[in-house]
């Protein structure tokens, strides 16, 4: 029921005119929003940019999803009204303290997170979380599981939360790829040096990349790189040095290979993986949700985490160029021309650099939650509200998201982009992109060859032993059969023994 008593107008007393000019504006903008990123992968084909093209079809996926969202949750939100519990349930971990624990209803409480609306997007729509279907068919002592106002602020969240993850990844590596524009200048330079330079015996300790990464003490080595990833992280010794290396372990015949362009076809194909949100990420955000309870300031704590493990990527990062240059150290006195490291998956955690990328993936989705929260509270309730929790908190919260979104693009991503290529394998995006497909295609065929040709073995393999076996089969009933006839024979040869018959009085 509206404020002066009048019921609730549905389509059938809307007029037409309403209908026609709300559905056009609608329609208008989808397709707009469409027409504009299918412009984007024209461009990108045209460029031949196919990894991002692939990030792209990414986005649209994401945002396929989440109008499946959208429909499950405009499909069950009558269910959900429609369910009820007992008033005692609602008491239990709410993200806000209720002062009075009486006359629990869903919508009162919706409300009591709101001391003001300054922007409440919600607040236009209030007409149609009407309380008849909802807290009307509960009976007494019964409230609504989630009131359609609940519902459609959390179809809100969810789609701020990945439009938010999307937008901060997309920002995050143009400021990667903004830090890295020195390095287009110093492969071409390299390249030219490569030419003219003469080949010099030098003692390693001589080397300009050896002198400002190789530190004898591991406690000062690892400070050296904690500290590192925050000023000046990758100069053009370690570019030429990771360069060099990369080059004579996996395209020795090439030493002109263009190691710039590789390692950004990479960093784009990567970044597919990062825009993306998956299953588990979804389930962290479950988890998130379920730990908002008042007195907790659970999202002030968990915000740590992403803040220290950046660091520590970053650390780590730093420290397996300093590792590269110790062992050049260790196995070398002299060299001749530049300073050659040798890439090894020993030297990542758990020997494995895609875990980095994992690392990255979460820090930045973590950073969009903590982002995403922030802004749909504000603009759904207010800065002043108690979900909000206290300026104490909130404040330390933004600060660090802040840092995390400045460091990771300026610092992180760099010094991912050329140290994830210190494995022991190199990535597809060696080749060129359209090579790609034709590639995949031929690991398709061949993986499926290889399964018919195990197939083939397989039926092979059972019918001999199908063989084996019928042949061990006959052979023991032959020999059964000779066995008896030898035990026959001996019977009819044998005398028959006498028997005495007593008579016994």
């Amino acid at each position: 029921m509206s404020g002066d008593g009048e019921e609730d107008a549905s389509l059938e007393f809307t007029p037409t005119w309403i209908i026609a000019i709300v559905c056009t504006v609608i329609i208008f903008m989808s397709l707009f929003f469409e027409r504009f990123l299918h412009y984007i992968g024209k461009v990108l084909k045209r460029k031949k940019n196919f990894a991002l093209f692939e990030a792209l079809l990414k986005v649209q996926e994401e945002l396929m999803l989440l109008g499946f969202i959208s429909l499950m949750l405009s499909v069950c939100q009558v269910s959900l009204q429609r369910t009820c519990i007992k008033e005692t349930l609602m008491l239990r971990g709410l993200p806000c303290k209720r002062e009075s624990p009486n006359s629990v209803s869903h919508v009162s409480l919706v409300r009591h997170y709101q001391t003001k609306f300054p922007l409440d997007f919600t607040g236009m729509r209030m007409l149609l979380a009407s309380e008849s279907g909802g807290s009307g068919h509960c009976k007494s002592g019964k409230v609504p599981l989630l009131s359609v106002e609940a519902t459609h602020q959390l179809h809100i969240f969810i789609f701020v939360l990945a439009m938010t993850h999307v937008i901060l990844s997309l920002i995050t590596i143009v400021l990667g790829i903004a830090q890295m524009r020195d390095w287009k200048s110093w492969e071409v330079k390299i390249q030219q040096e490569d030419d003219t330079a003469e080949k010099m015996v030098k003692h390693v300790h001589e080397l300009q990349f050896i002198k400002k990464r190789f530190k004898e003490n591991k406690i000062f080595s690892w400070l050296h790189s904690f500290g590192k990833q925050f000023y000046g992280t990758i100069t053009i010794d370690d570019y030429r040095a990771m360069r060099l290396g990369f080059i004579m372990m996996h395209y020795k015949d090439n030493p002109k290979f263009n190691f710039y362009k590789y390692m950004i076809r990479a960093l784009e194909t990567d970044f597919k993986k990062v825009v993306g949100i998956s299953w588990y990420f979804w389930a962290l955000v479950i988890v998130f949700l379920l730990l908002n309870i008042n007195g907790w300031h659970a999202y002030f704590w968990i915000s740590f985490v992403p803040f220290i493990l950046l660091f520590f990527v970053g650390a780590k990062l730093e420290h397996i160029i300093s590792n590269l240059a110790k062992k050049v150290v260790d196995q070398n006195v002299a060299t001749i021309g530049n300073c050659v490291v040798i890439p090894s998956d020993d030297l990542f955690w758990f020997k494995s650099p895609k875990l980095v990328l994992f690392f990255i993936h979460y820090i930045l989705f973590q950073n969009a939650f903590d982002i995403a929260y922030f802004f749909w509270i504000l603009t759904t309730y207010s800065f002043g509200s108690c979900i909000m929790g206290s300026k104490s908190y909130i404040i330390p919260r933004l600060v660090f998201s802040g840092i995390i979104q400045v460091v990771c693009g300026y610092s992180t991503l760099p010094l991912y982009a050329i140290v994830s290529h210190m494995g022991s394998r190199y990535k597809k995006a060696i080749l060129p992109d359209h090579m790609h497909e034709t590639f995949d295609q031929w690991l398709a065929s061949a993986k499926s060859n290889k399964l018919k040709r195990e197939k083939t073995s397989n039926e092979g393999t059972v019918d001999k032993l199908w063989g084996a076996w019928n042949r061990k089969k006959a052979s023991n009933k032959t020999e059964v059969v000779a066995k008896s006839g030898e035990e026959m024979q001996e019977i009819q040869h044998e005398p028959v023994p006498e028997i005495e018959i007593g008579i016994h009085n």
